[in-house]
């Protein structure tokens, strides 16, 4: 039997999961974490935005003390190979999942790619550099994988953002996900890298088949109904591989038709639905987890919002106001010293209500950031963070 859901449904089902429609209590940041299924943080700023919009009271300080004294959150490459945080406590989960998901064929020049040997050897060879005492940089670490390895590892044939990176470069997304490494505080400006173990003692990759299960019953929850092709693209891996792994939990998910489109959702889930309100209107920074995996595009991303602030179909690349869980709008920001200022363009008339909603928005983001908040409402025409 197919059940059937409303869009409204569906939306107010995801913000209620991702805790933008009440914030949670503070002190929760690895449960709100780990219910978004990892904040993105390769804008560490943003990240810091992400999980400070979901809990009262929290501010960049808090995140940071969570990630670097108390350690219930760790830094570490997650889906897409992207930066995230994640709860400590679910980096066995993650990693035994990641590693097990297909890679595509590289895109490297045949001269410059690595052999499976080879990539085995960089990835003991990182797992192995990262154990010392003092986190090392990234040129530290390059340092100690080649002199381990040889020179074939230091050939400069990756492109990089600033020149050609030495080849073992390739693979280091791979350590992250087979857990041989994670971030470490940084060092001045420059980011540093270490062991898990140090977050998590004892740490090892859970088994990749449980490890792959679960992924898709945190994913269906926090994000479902969704199809096995918006998993694969959230994930960045095969279709045909994703369907599979669907088919794979077999009664654990249930189909589902939202308004003549079909799509999958725990059997847990059915008949949780949750209660639609006027939800607030809210400031989402970069790569904010809810924009990111939620579809369809053209539901959360309506008329001009798909065309401003989608990027061939990838969100994130640019901060959005929702309301309701719909893009309505795009904003900046732009900090200097303990101010930062805030310019926010709505694709729609904001009501007394609204502009009422976006001030108190304000004011929360200059609590999160600890810097005094100045708003100003008007054409936003910053490039896009890619």
């Amino acid at each position: 039997m197919t059940d059937s859901i409303t869009r409204q449904d569906v939306t107010a089902r995801r913000l209620a999961r991702h805790r933008l429609d009440r914030p949670a209590p503070p002190g929760k940041l690895p449960g709100v974490v780990g219910a978004m299924c990892g904040a993105h943080a390769q804008v560490m700023s943003a990240a810091e935005l992400s999980v400070g919009l979901r809990t009262l009271g929290t501010t960049r300080t808090d995140v940071r003390d969570a990630l670097w004294e108390e350690r219930t959150l760790v830094k570490a490459f997650g889906p897409r190979g992207t930066v995230h945080l994640l709860p400590s406590t679910e980096l066995p989960l993650w990693t035994g999942a990641l590693a097990a998901v297909p890679t595509p064929s590289s895109s490297m020049p045949k001269h410059a790619r690595m052999d499976a040997a080879q990539t085995e050897a960089v990835v003991a060879a990182v797992a192995d550099a990262v154990r010392g005492v003092e986190p090392p940089t990234i040129d530290e670490l390059s340092e100690a994988v080649i002199a381990r390895l040889g020179d074939w590892a230091a050939d400069l044939v990756v492109p990089g953002f600033t020149g050609m990176w030495p080849r073992w470069r390739q693979a280091l997304h791979t350590a992250g996900h087979r857990g041989a490494m994670c971030f470490g505080p940084n060092r001045g400006r420059k980011v540093t890298y270490t062991s898990p173990d140090r977050w998590l003692p004892g740490f090892a990759p859970a088994p990749a088949e449980e490890a792959l299960a679960e992924v898709v019953r945190h994913y269906l929850h926090t994000y479902g109904p969704a199809t096995s092709q918006q998993f694969a693209q959230w994930l960045n891996a095969p279709r045909r591989w994703a369907a599979e792994l669907f088919t794979s939990l077999g009664d654990e998910l249930r189909p589902v038709d939202v308004e003549g489109s079909p799509a999958w959702q725990l059997a847990a889930d059915a008949g949780m639905e949750q209660p639609f309100v006027e939800h607030e209107l809210r400031l989402l920074p970069y790569f904010d987890a809810y924009v990111v995996g939620s579809h369809p595009r053209e539901q959360v991303f309506p008329g001009p919002a798909g065309e401003r602030a989608l990027s061939s179909g990838q969100a994130g690349t640019v901060q959005v106001m929702t309301i309701g869980g719909t893009a309505a709008g795009v904003w900046h920001q732009k900090r200097s010293g303990r101010k930062v200022e805030l310019r926010v363009e709505a694709f729609t008339e904001l009501t007394r209500r609204r502009l009422d909603e976006l001030d108190a928005q304000v004011e929360r983001i200059g609590e999160i950031l600890e810097a005094k908040p100045v708003l100003s409402l008007g054409a936003v025409d910053t490039g896009k963070h890619l």
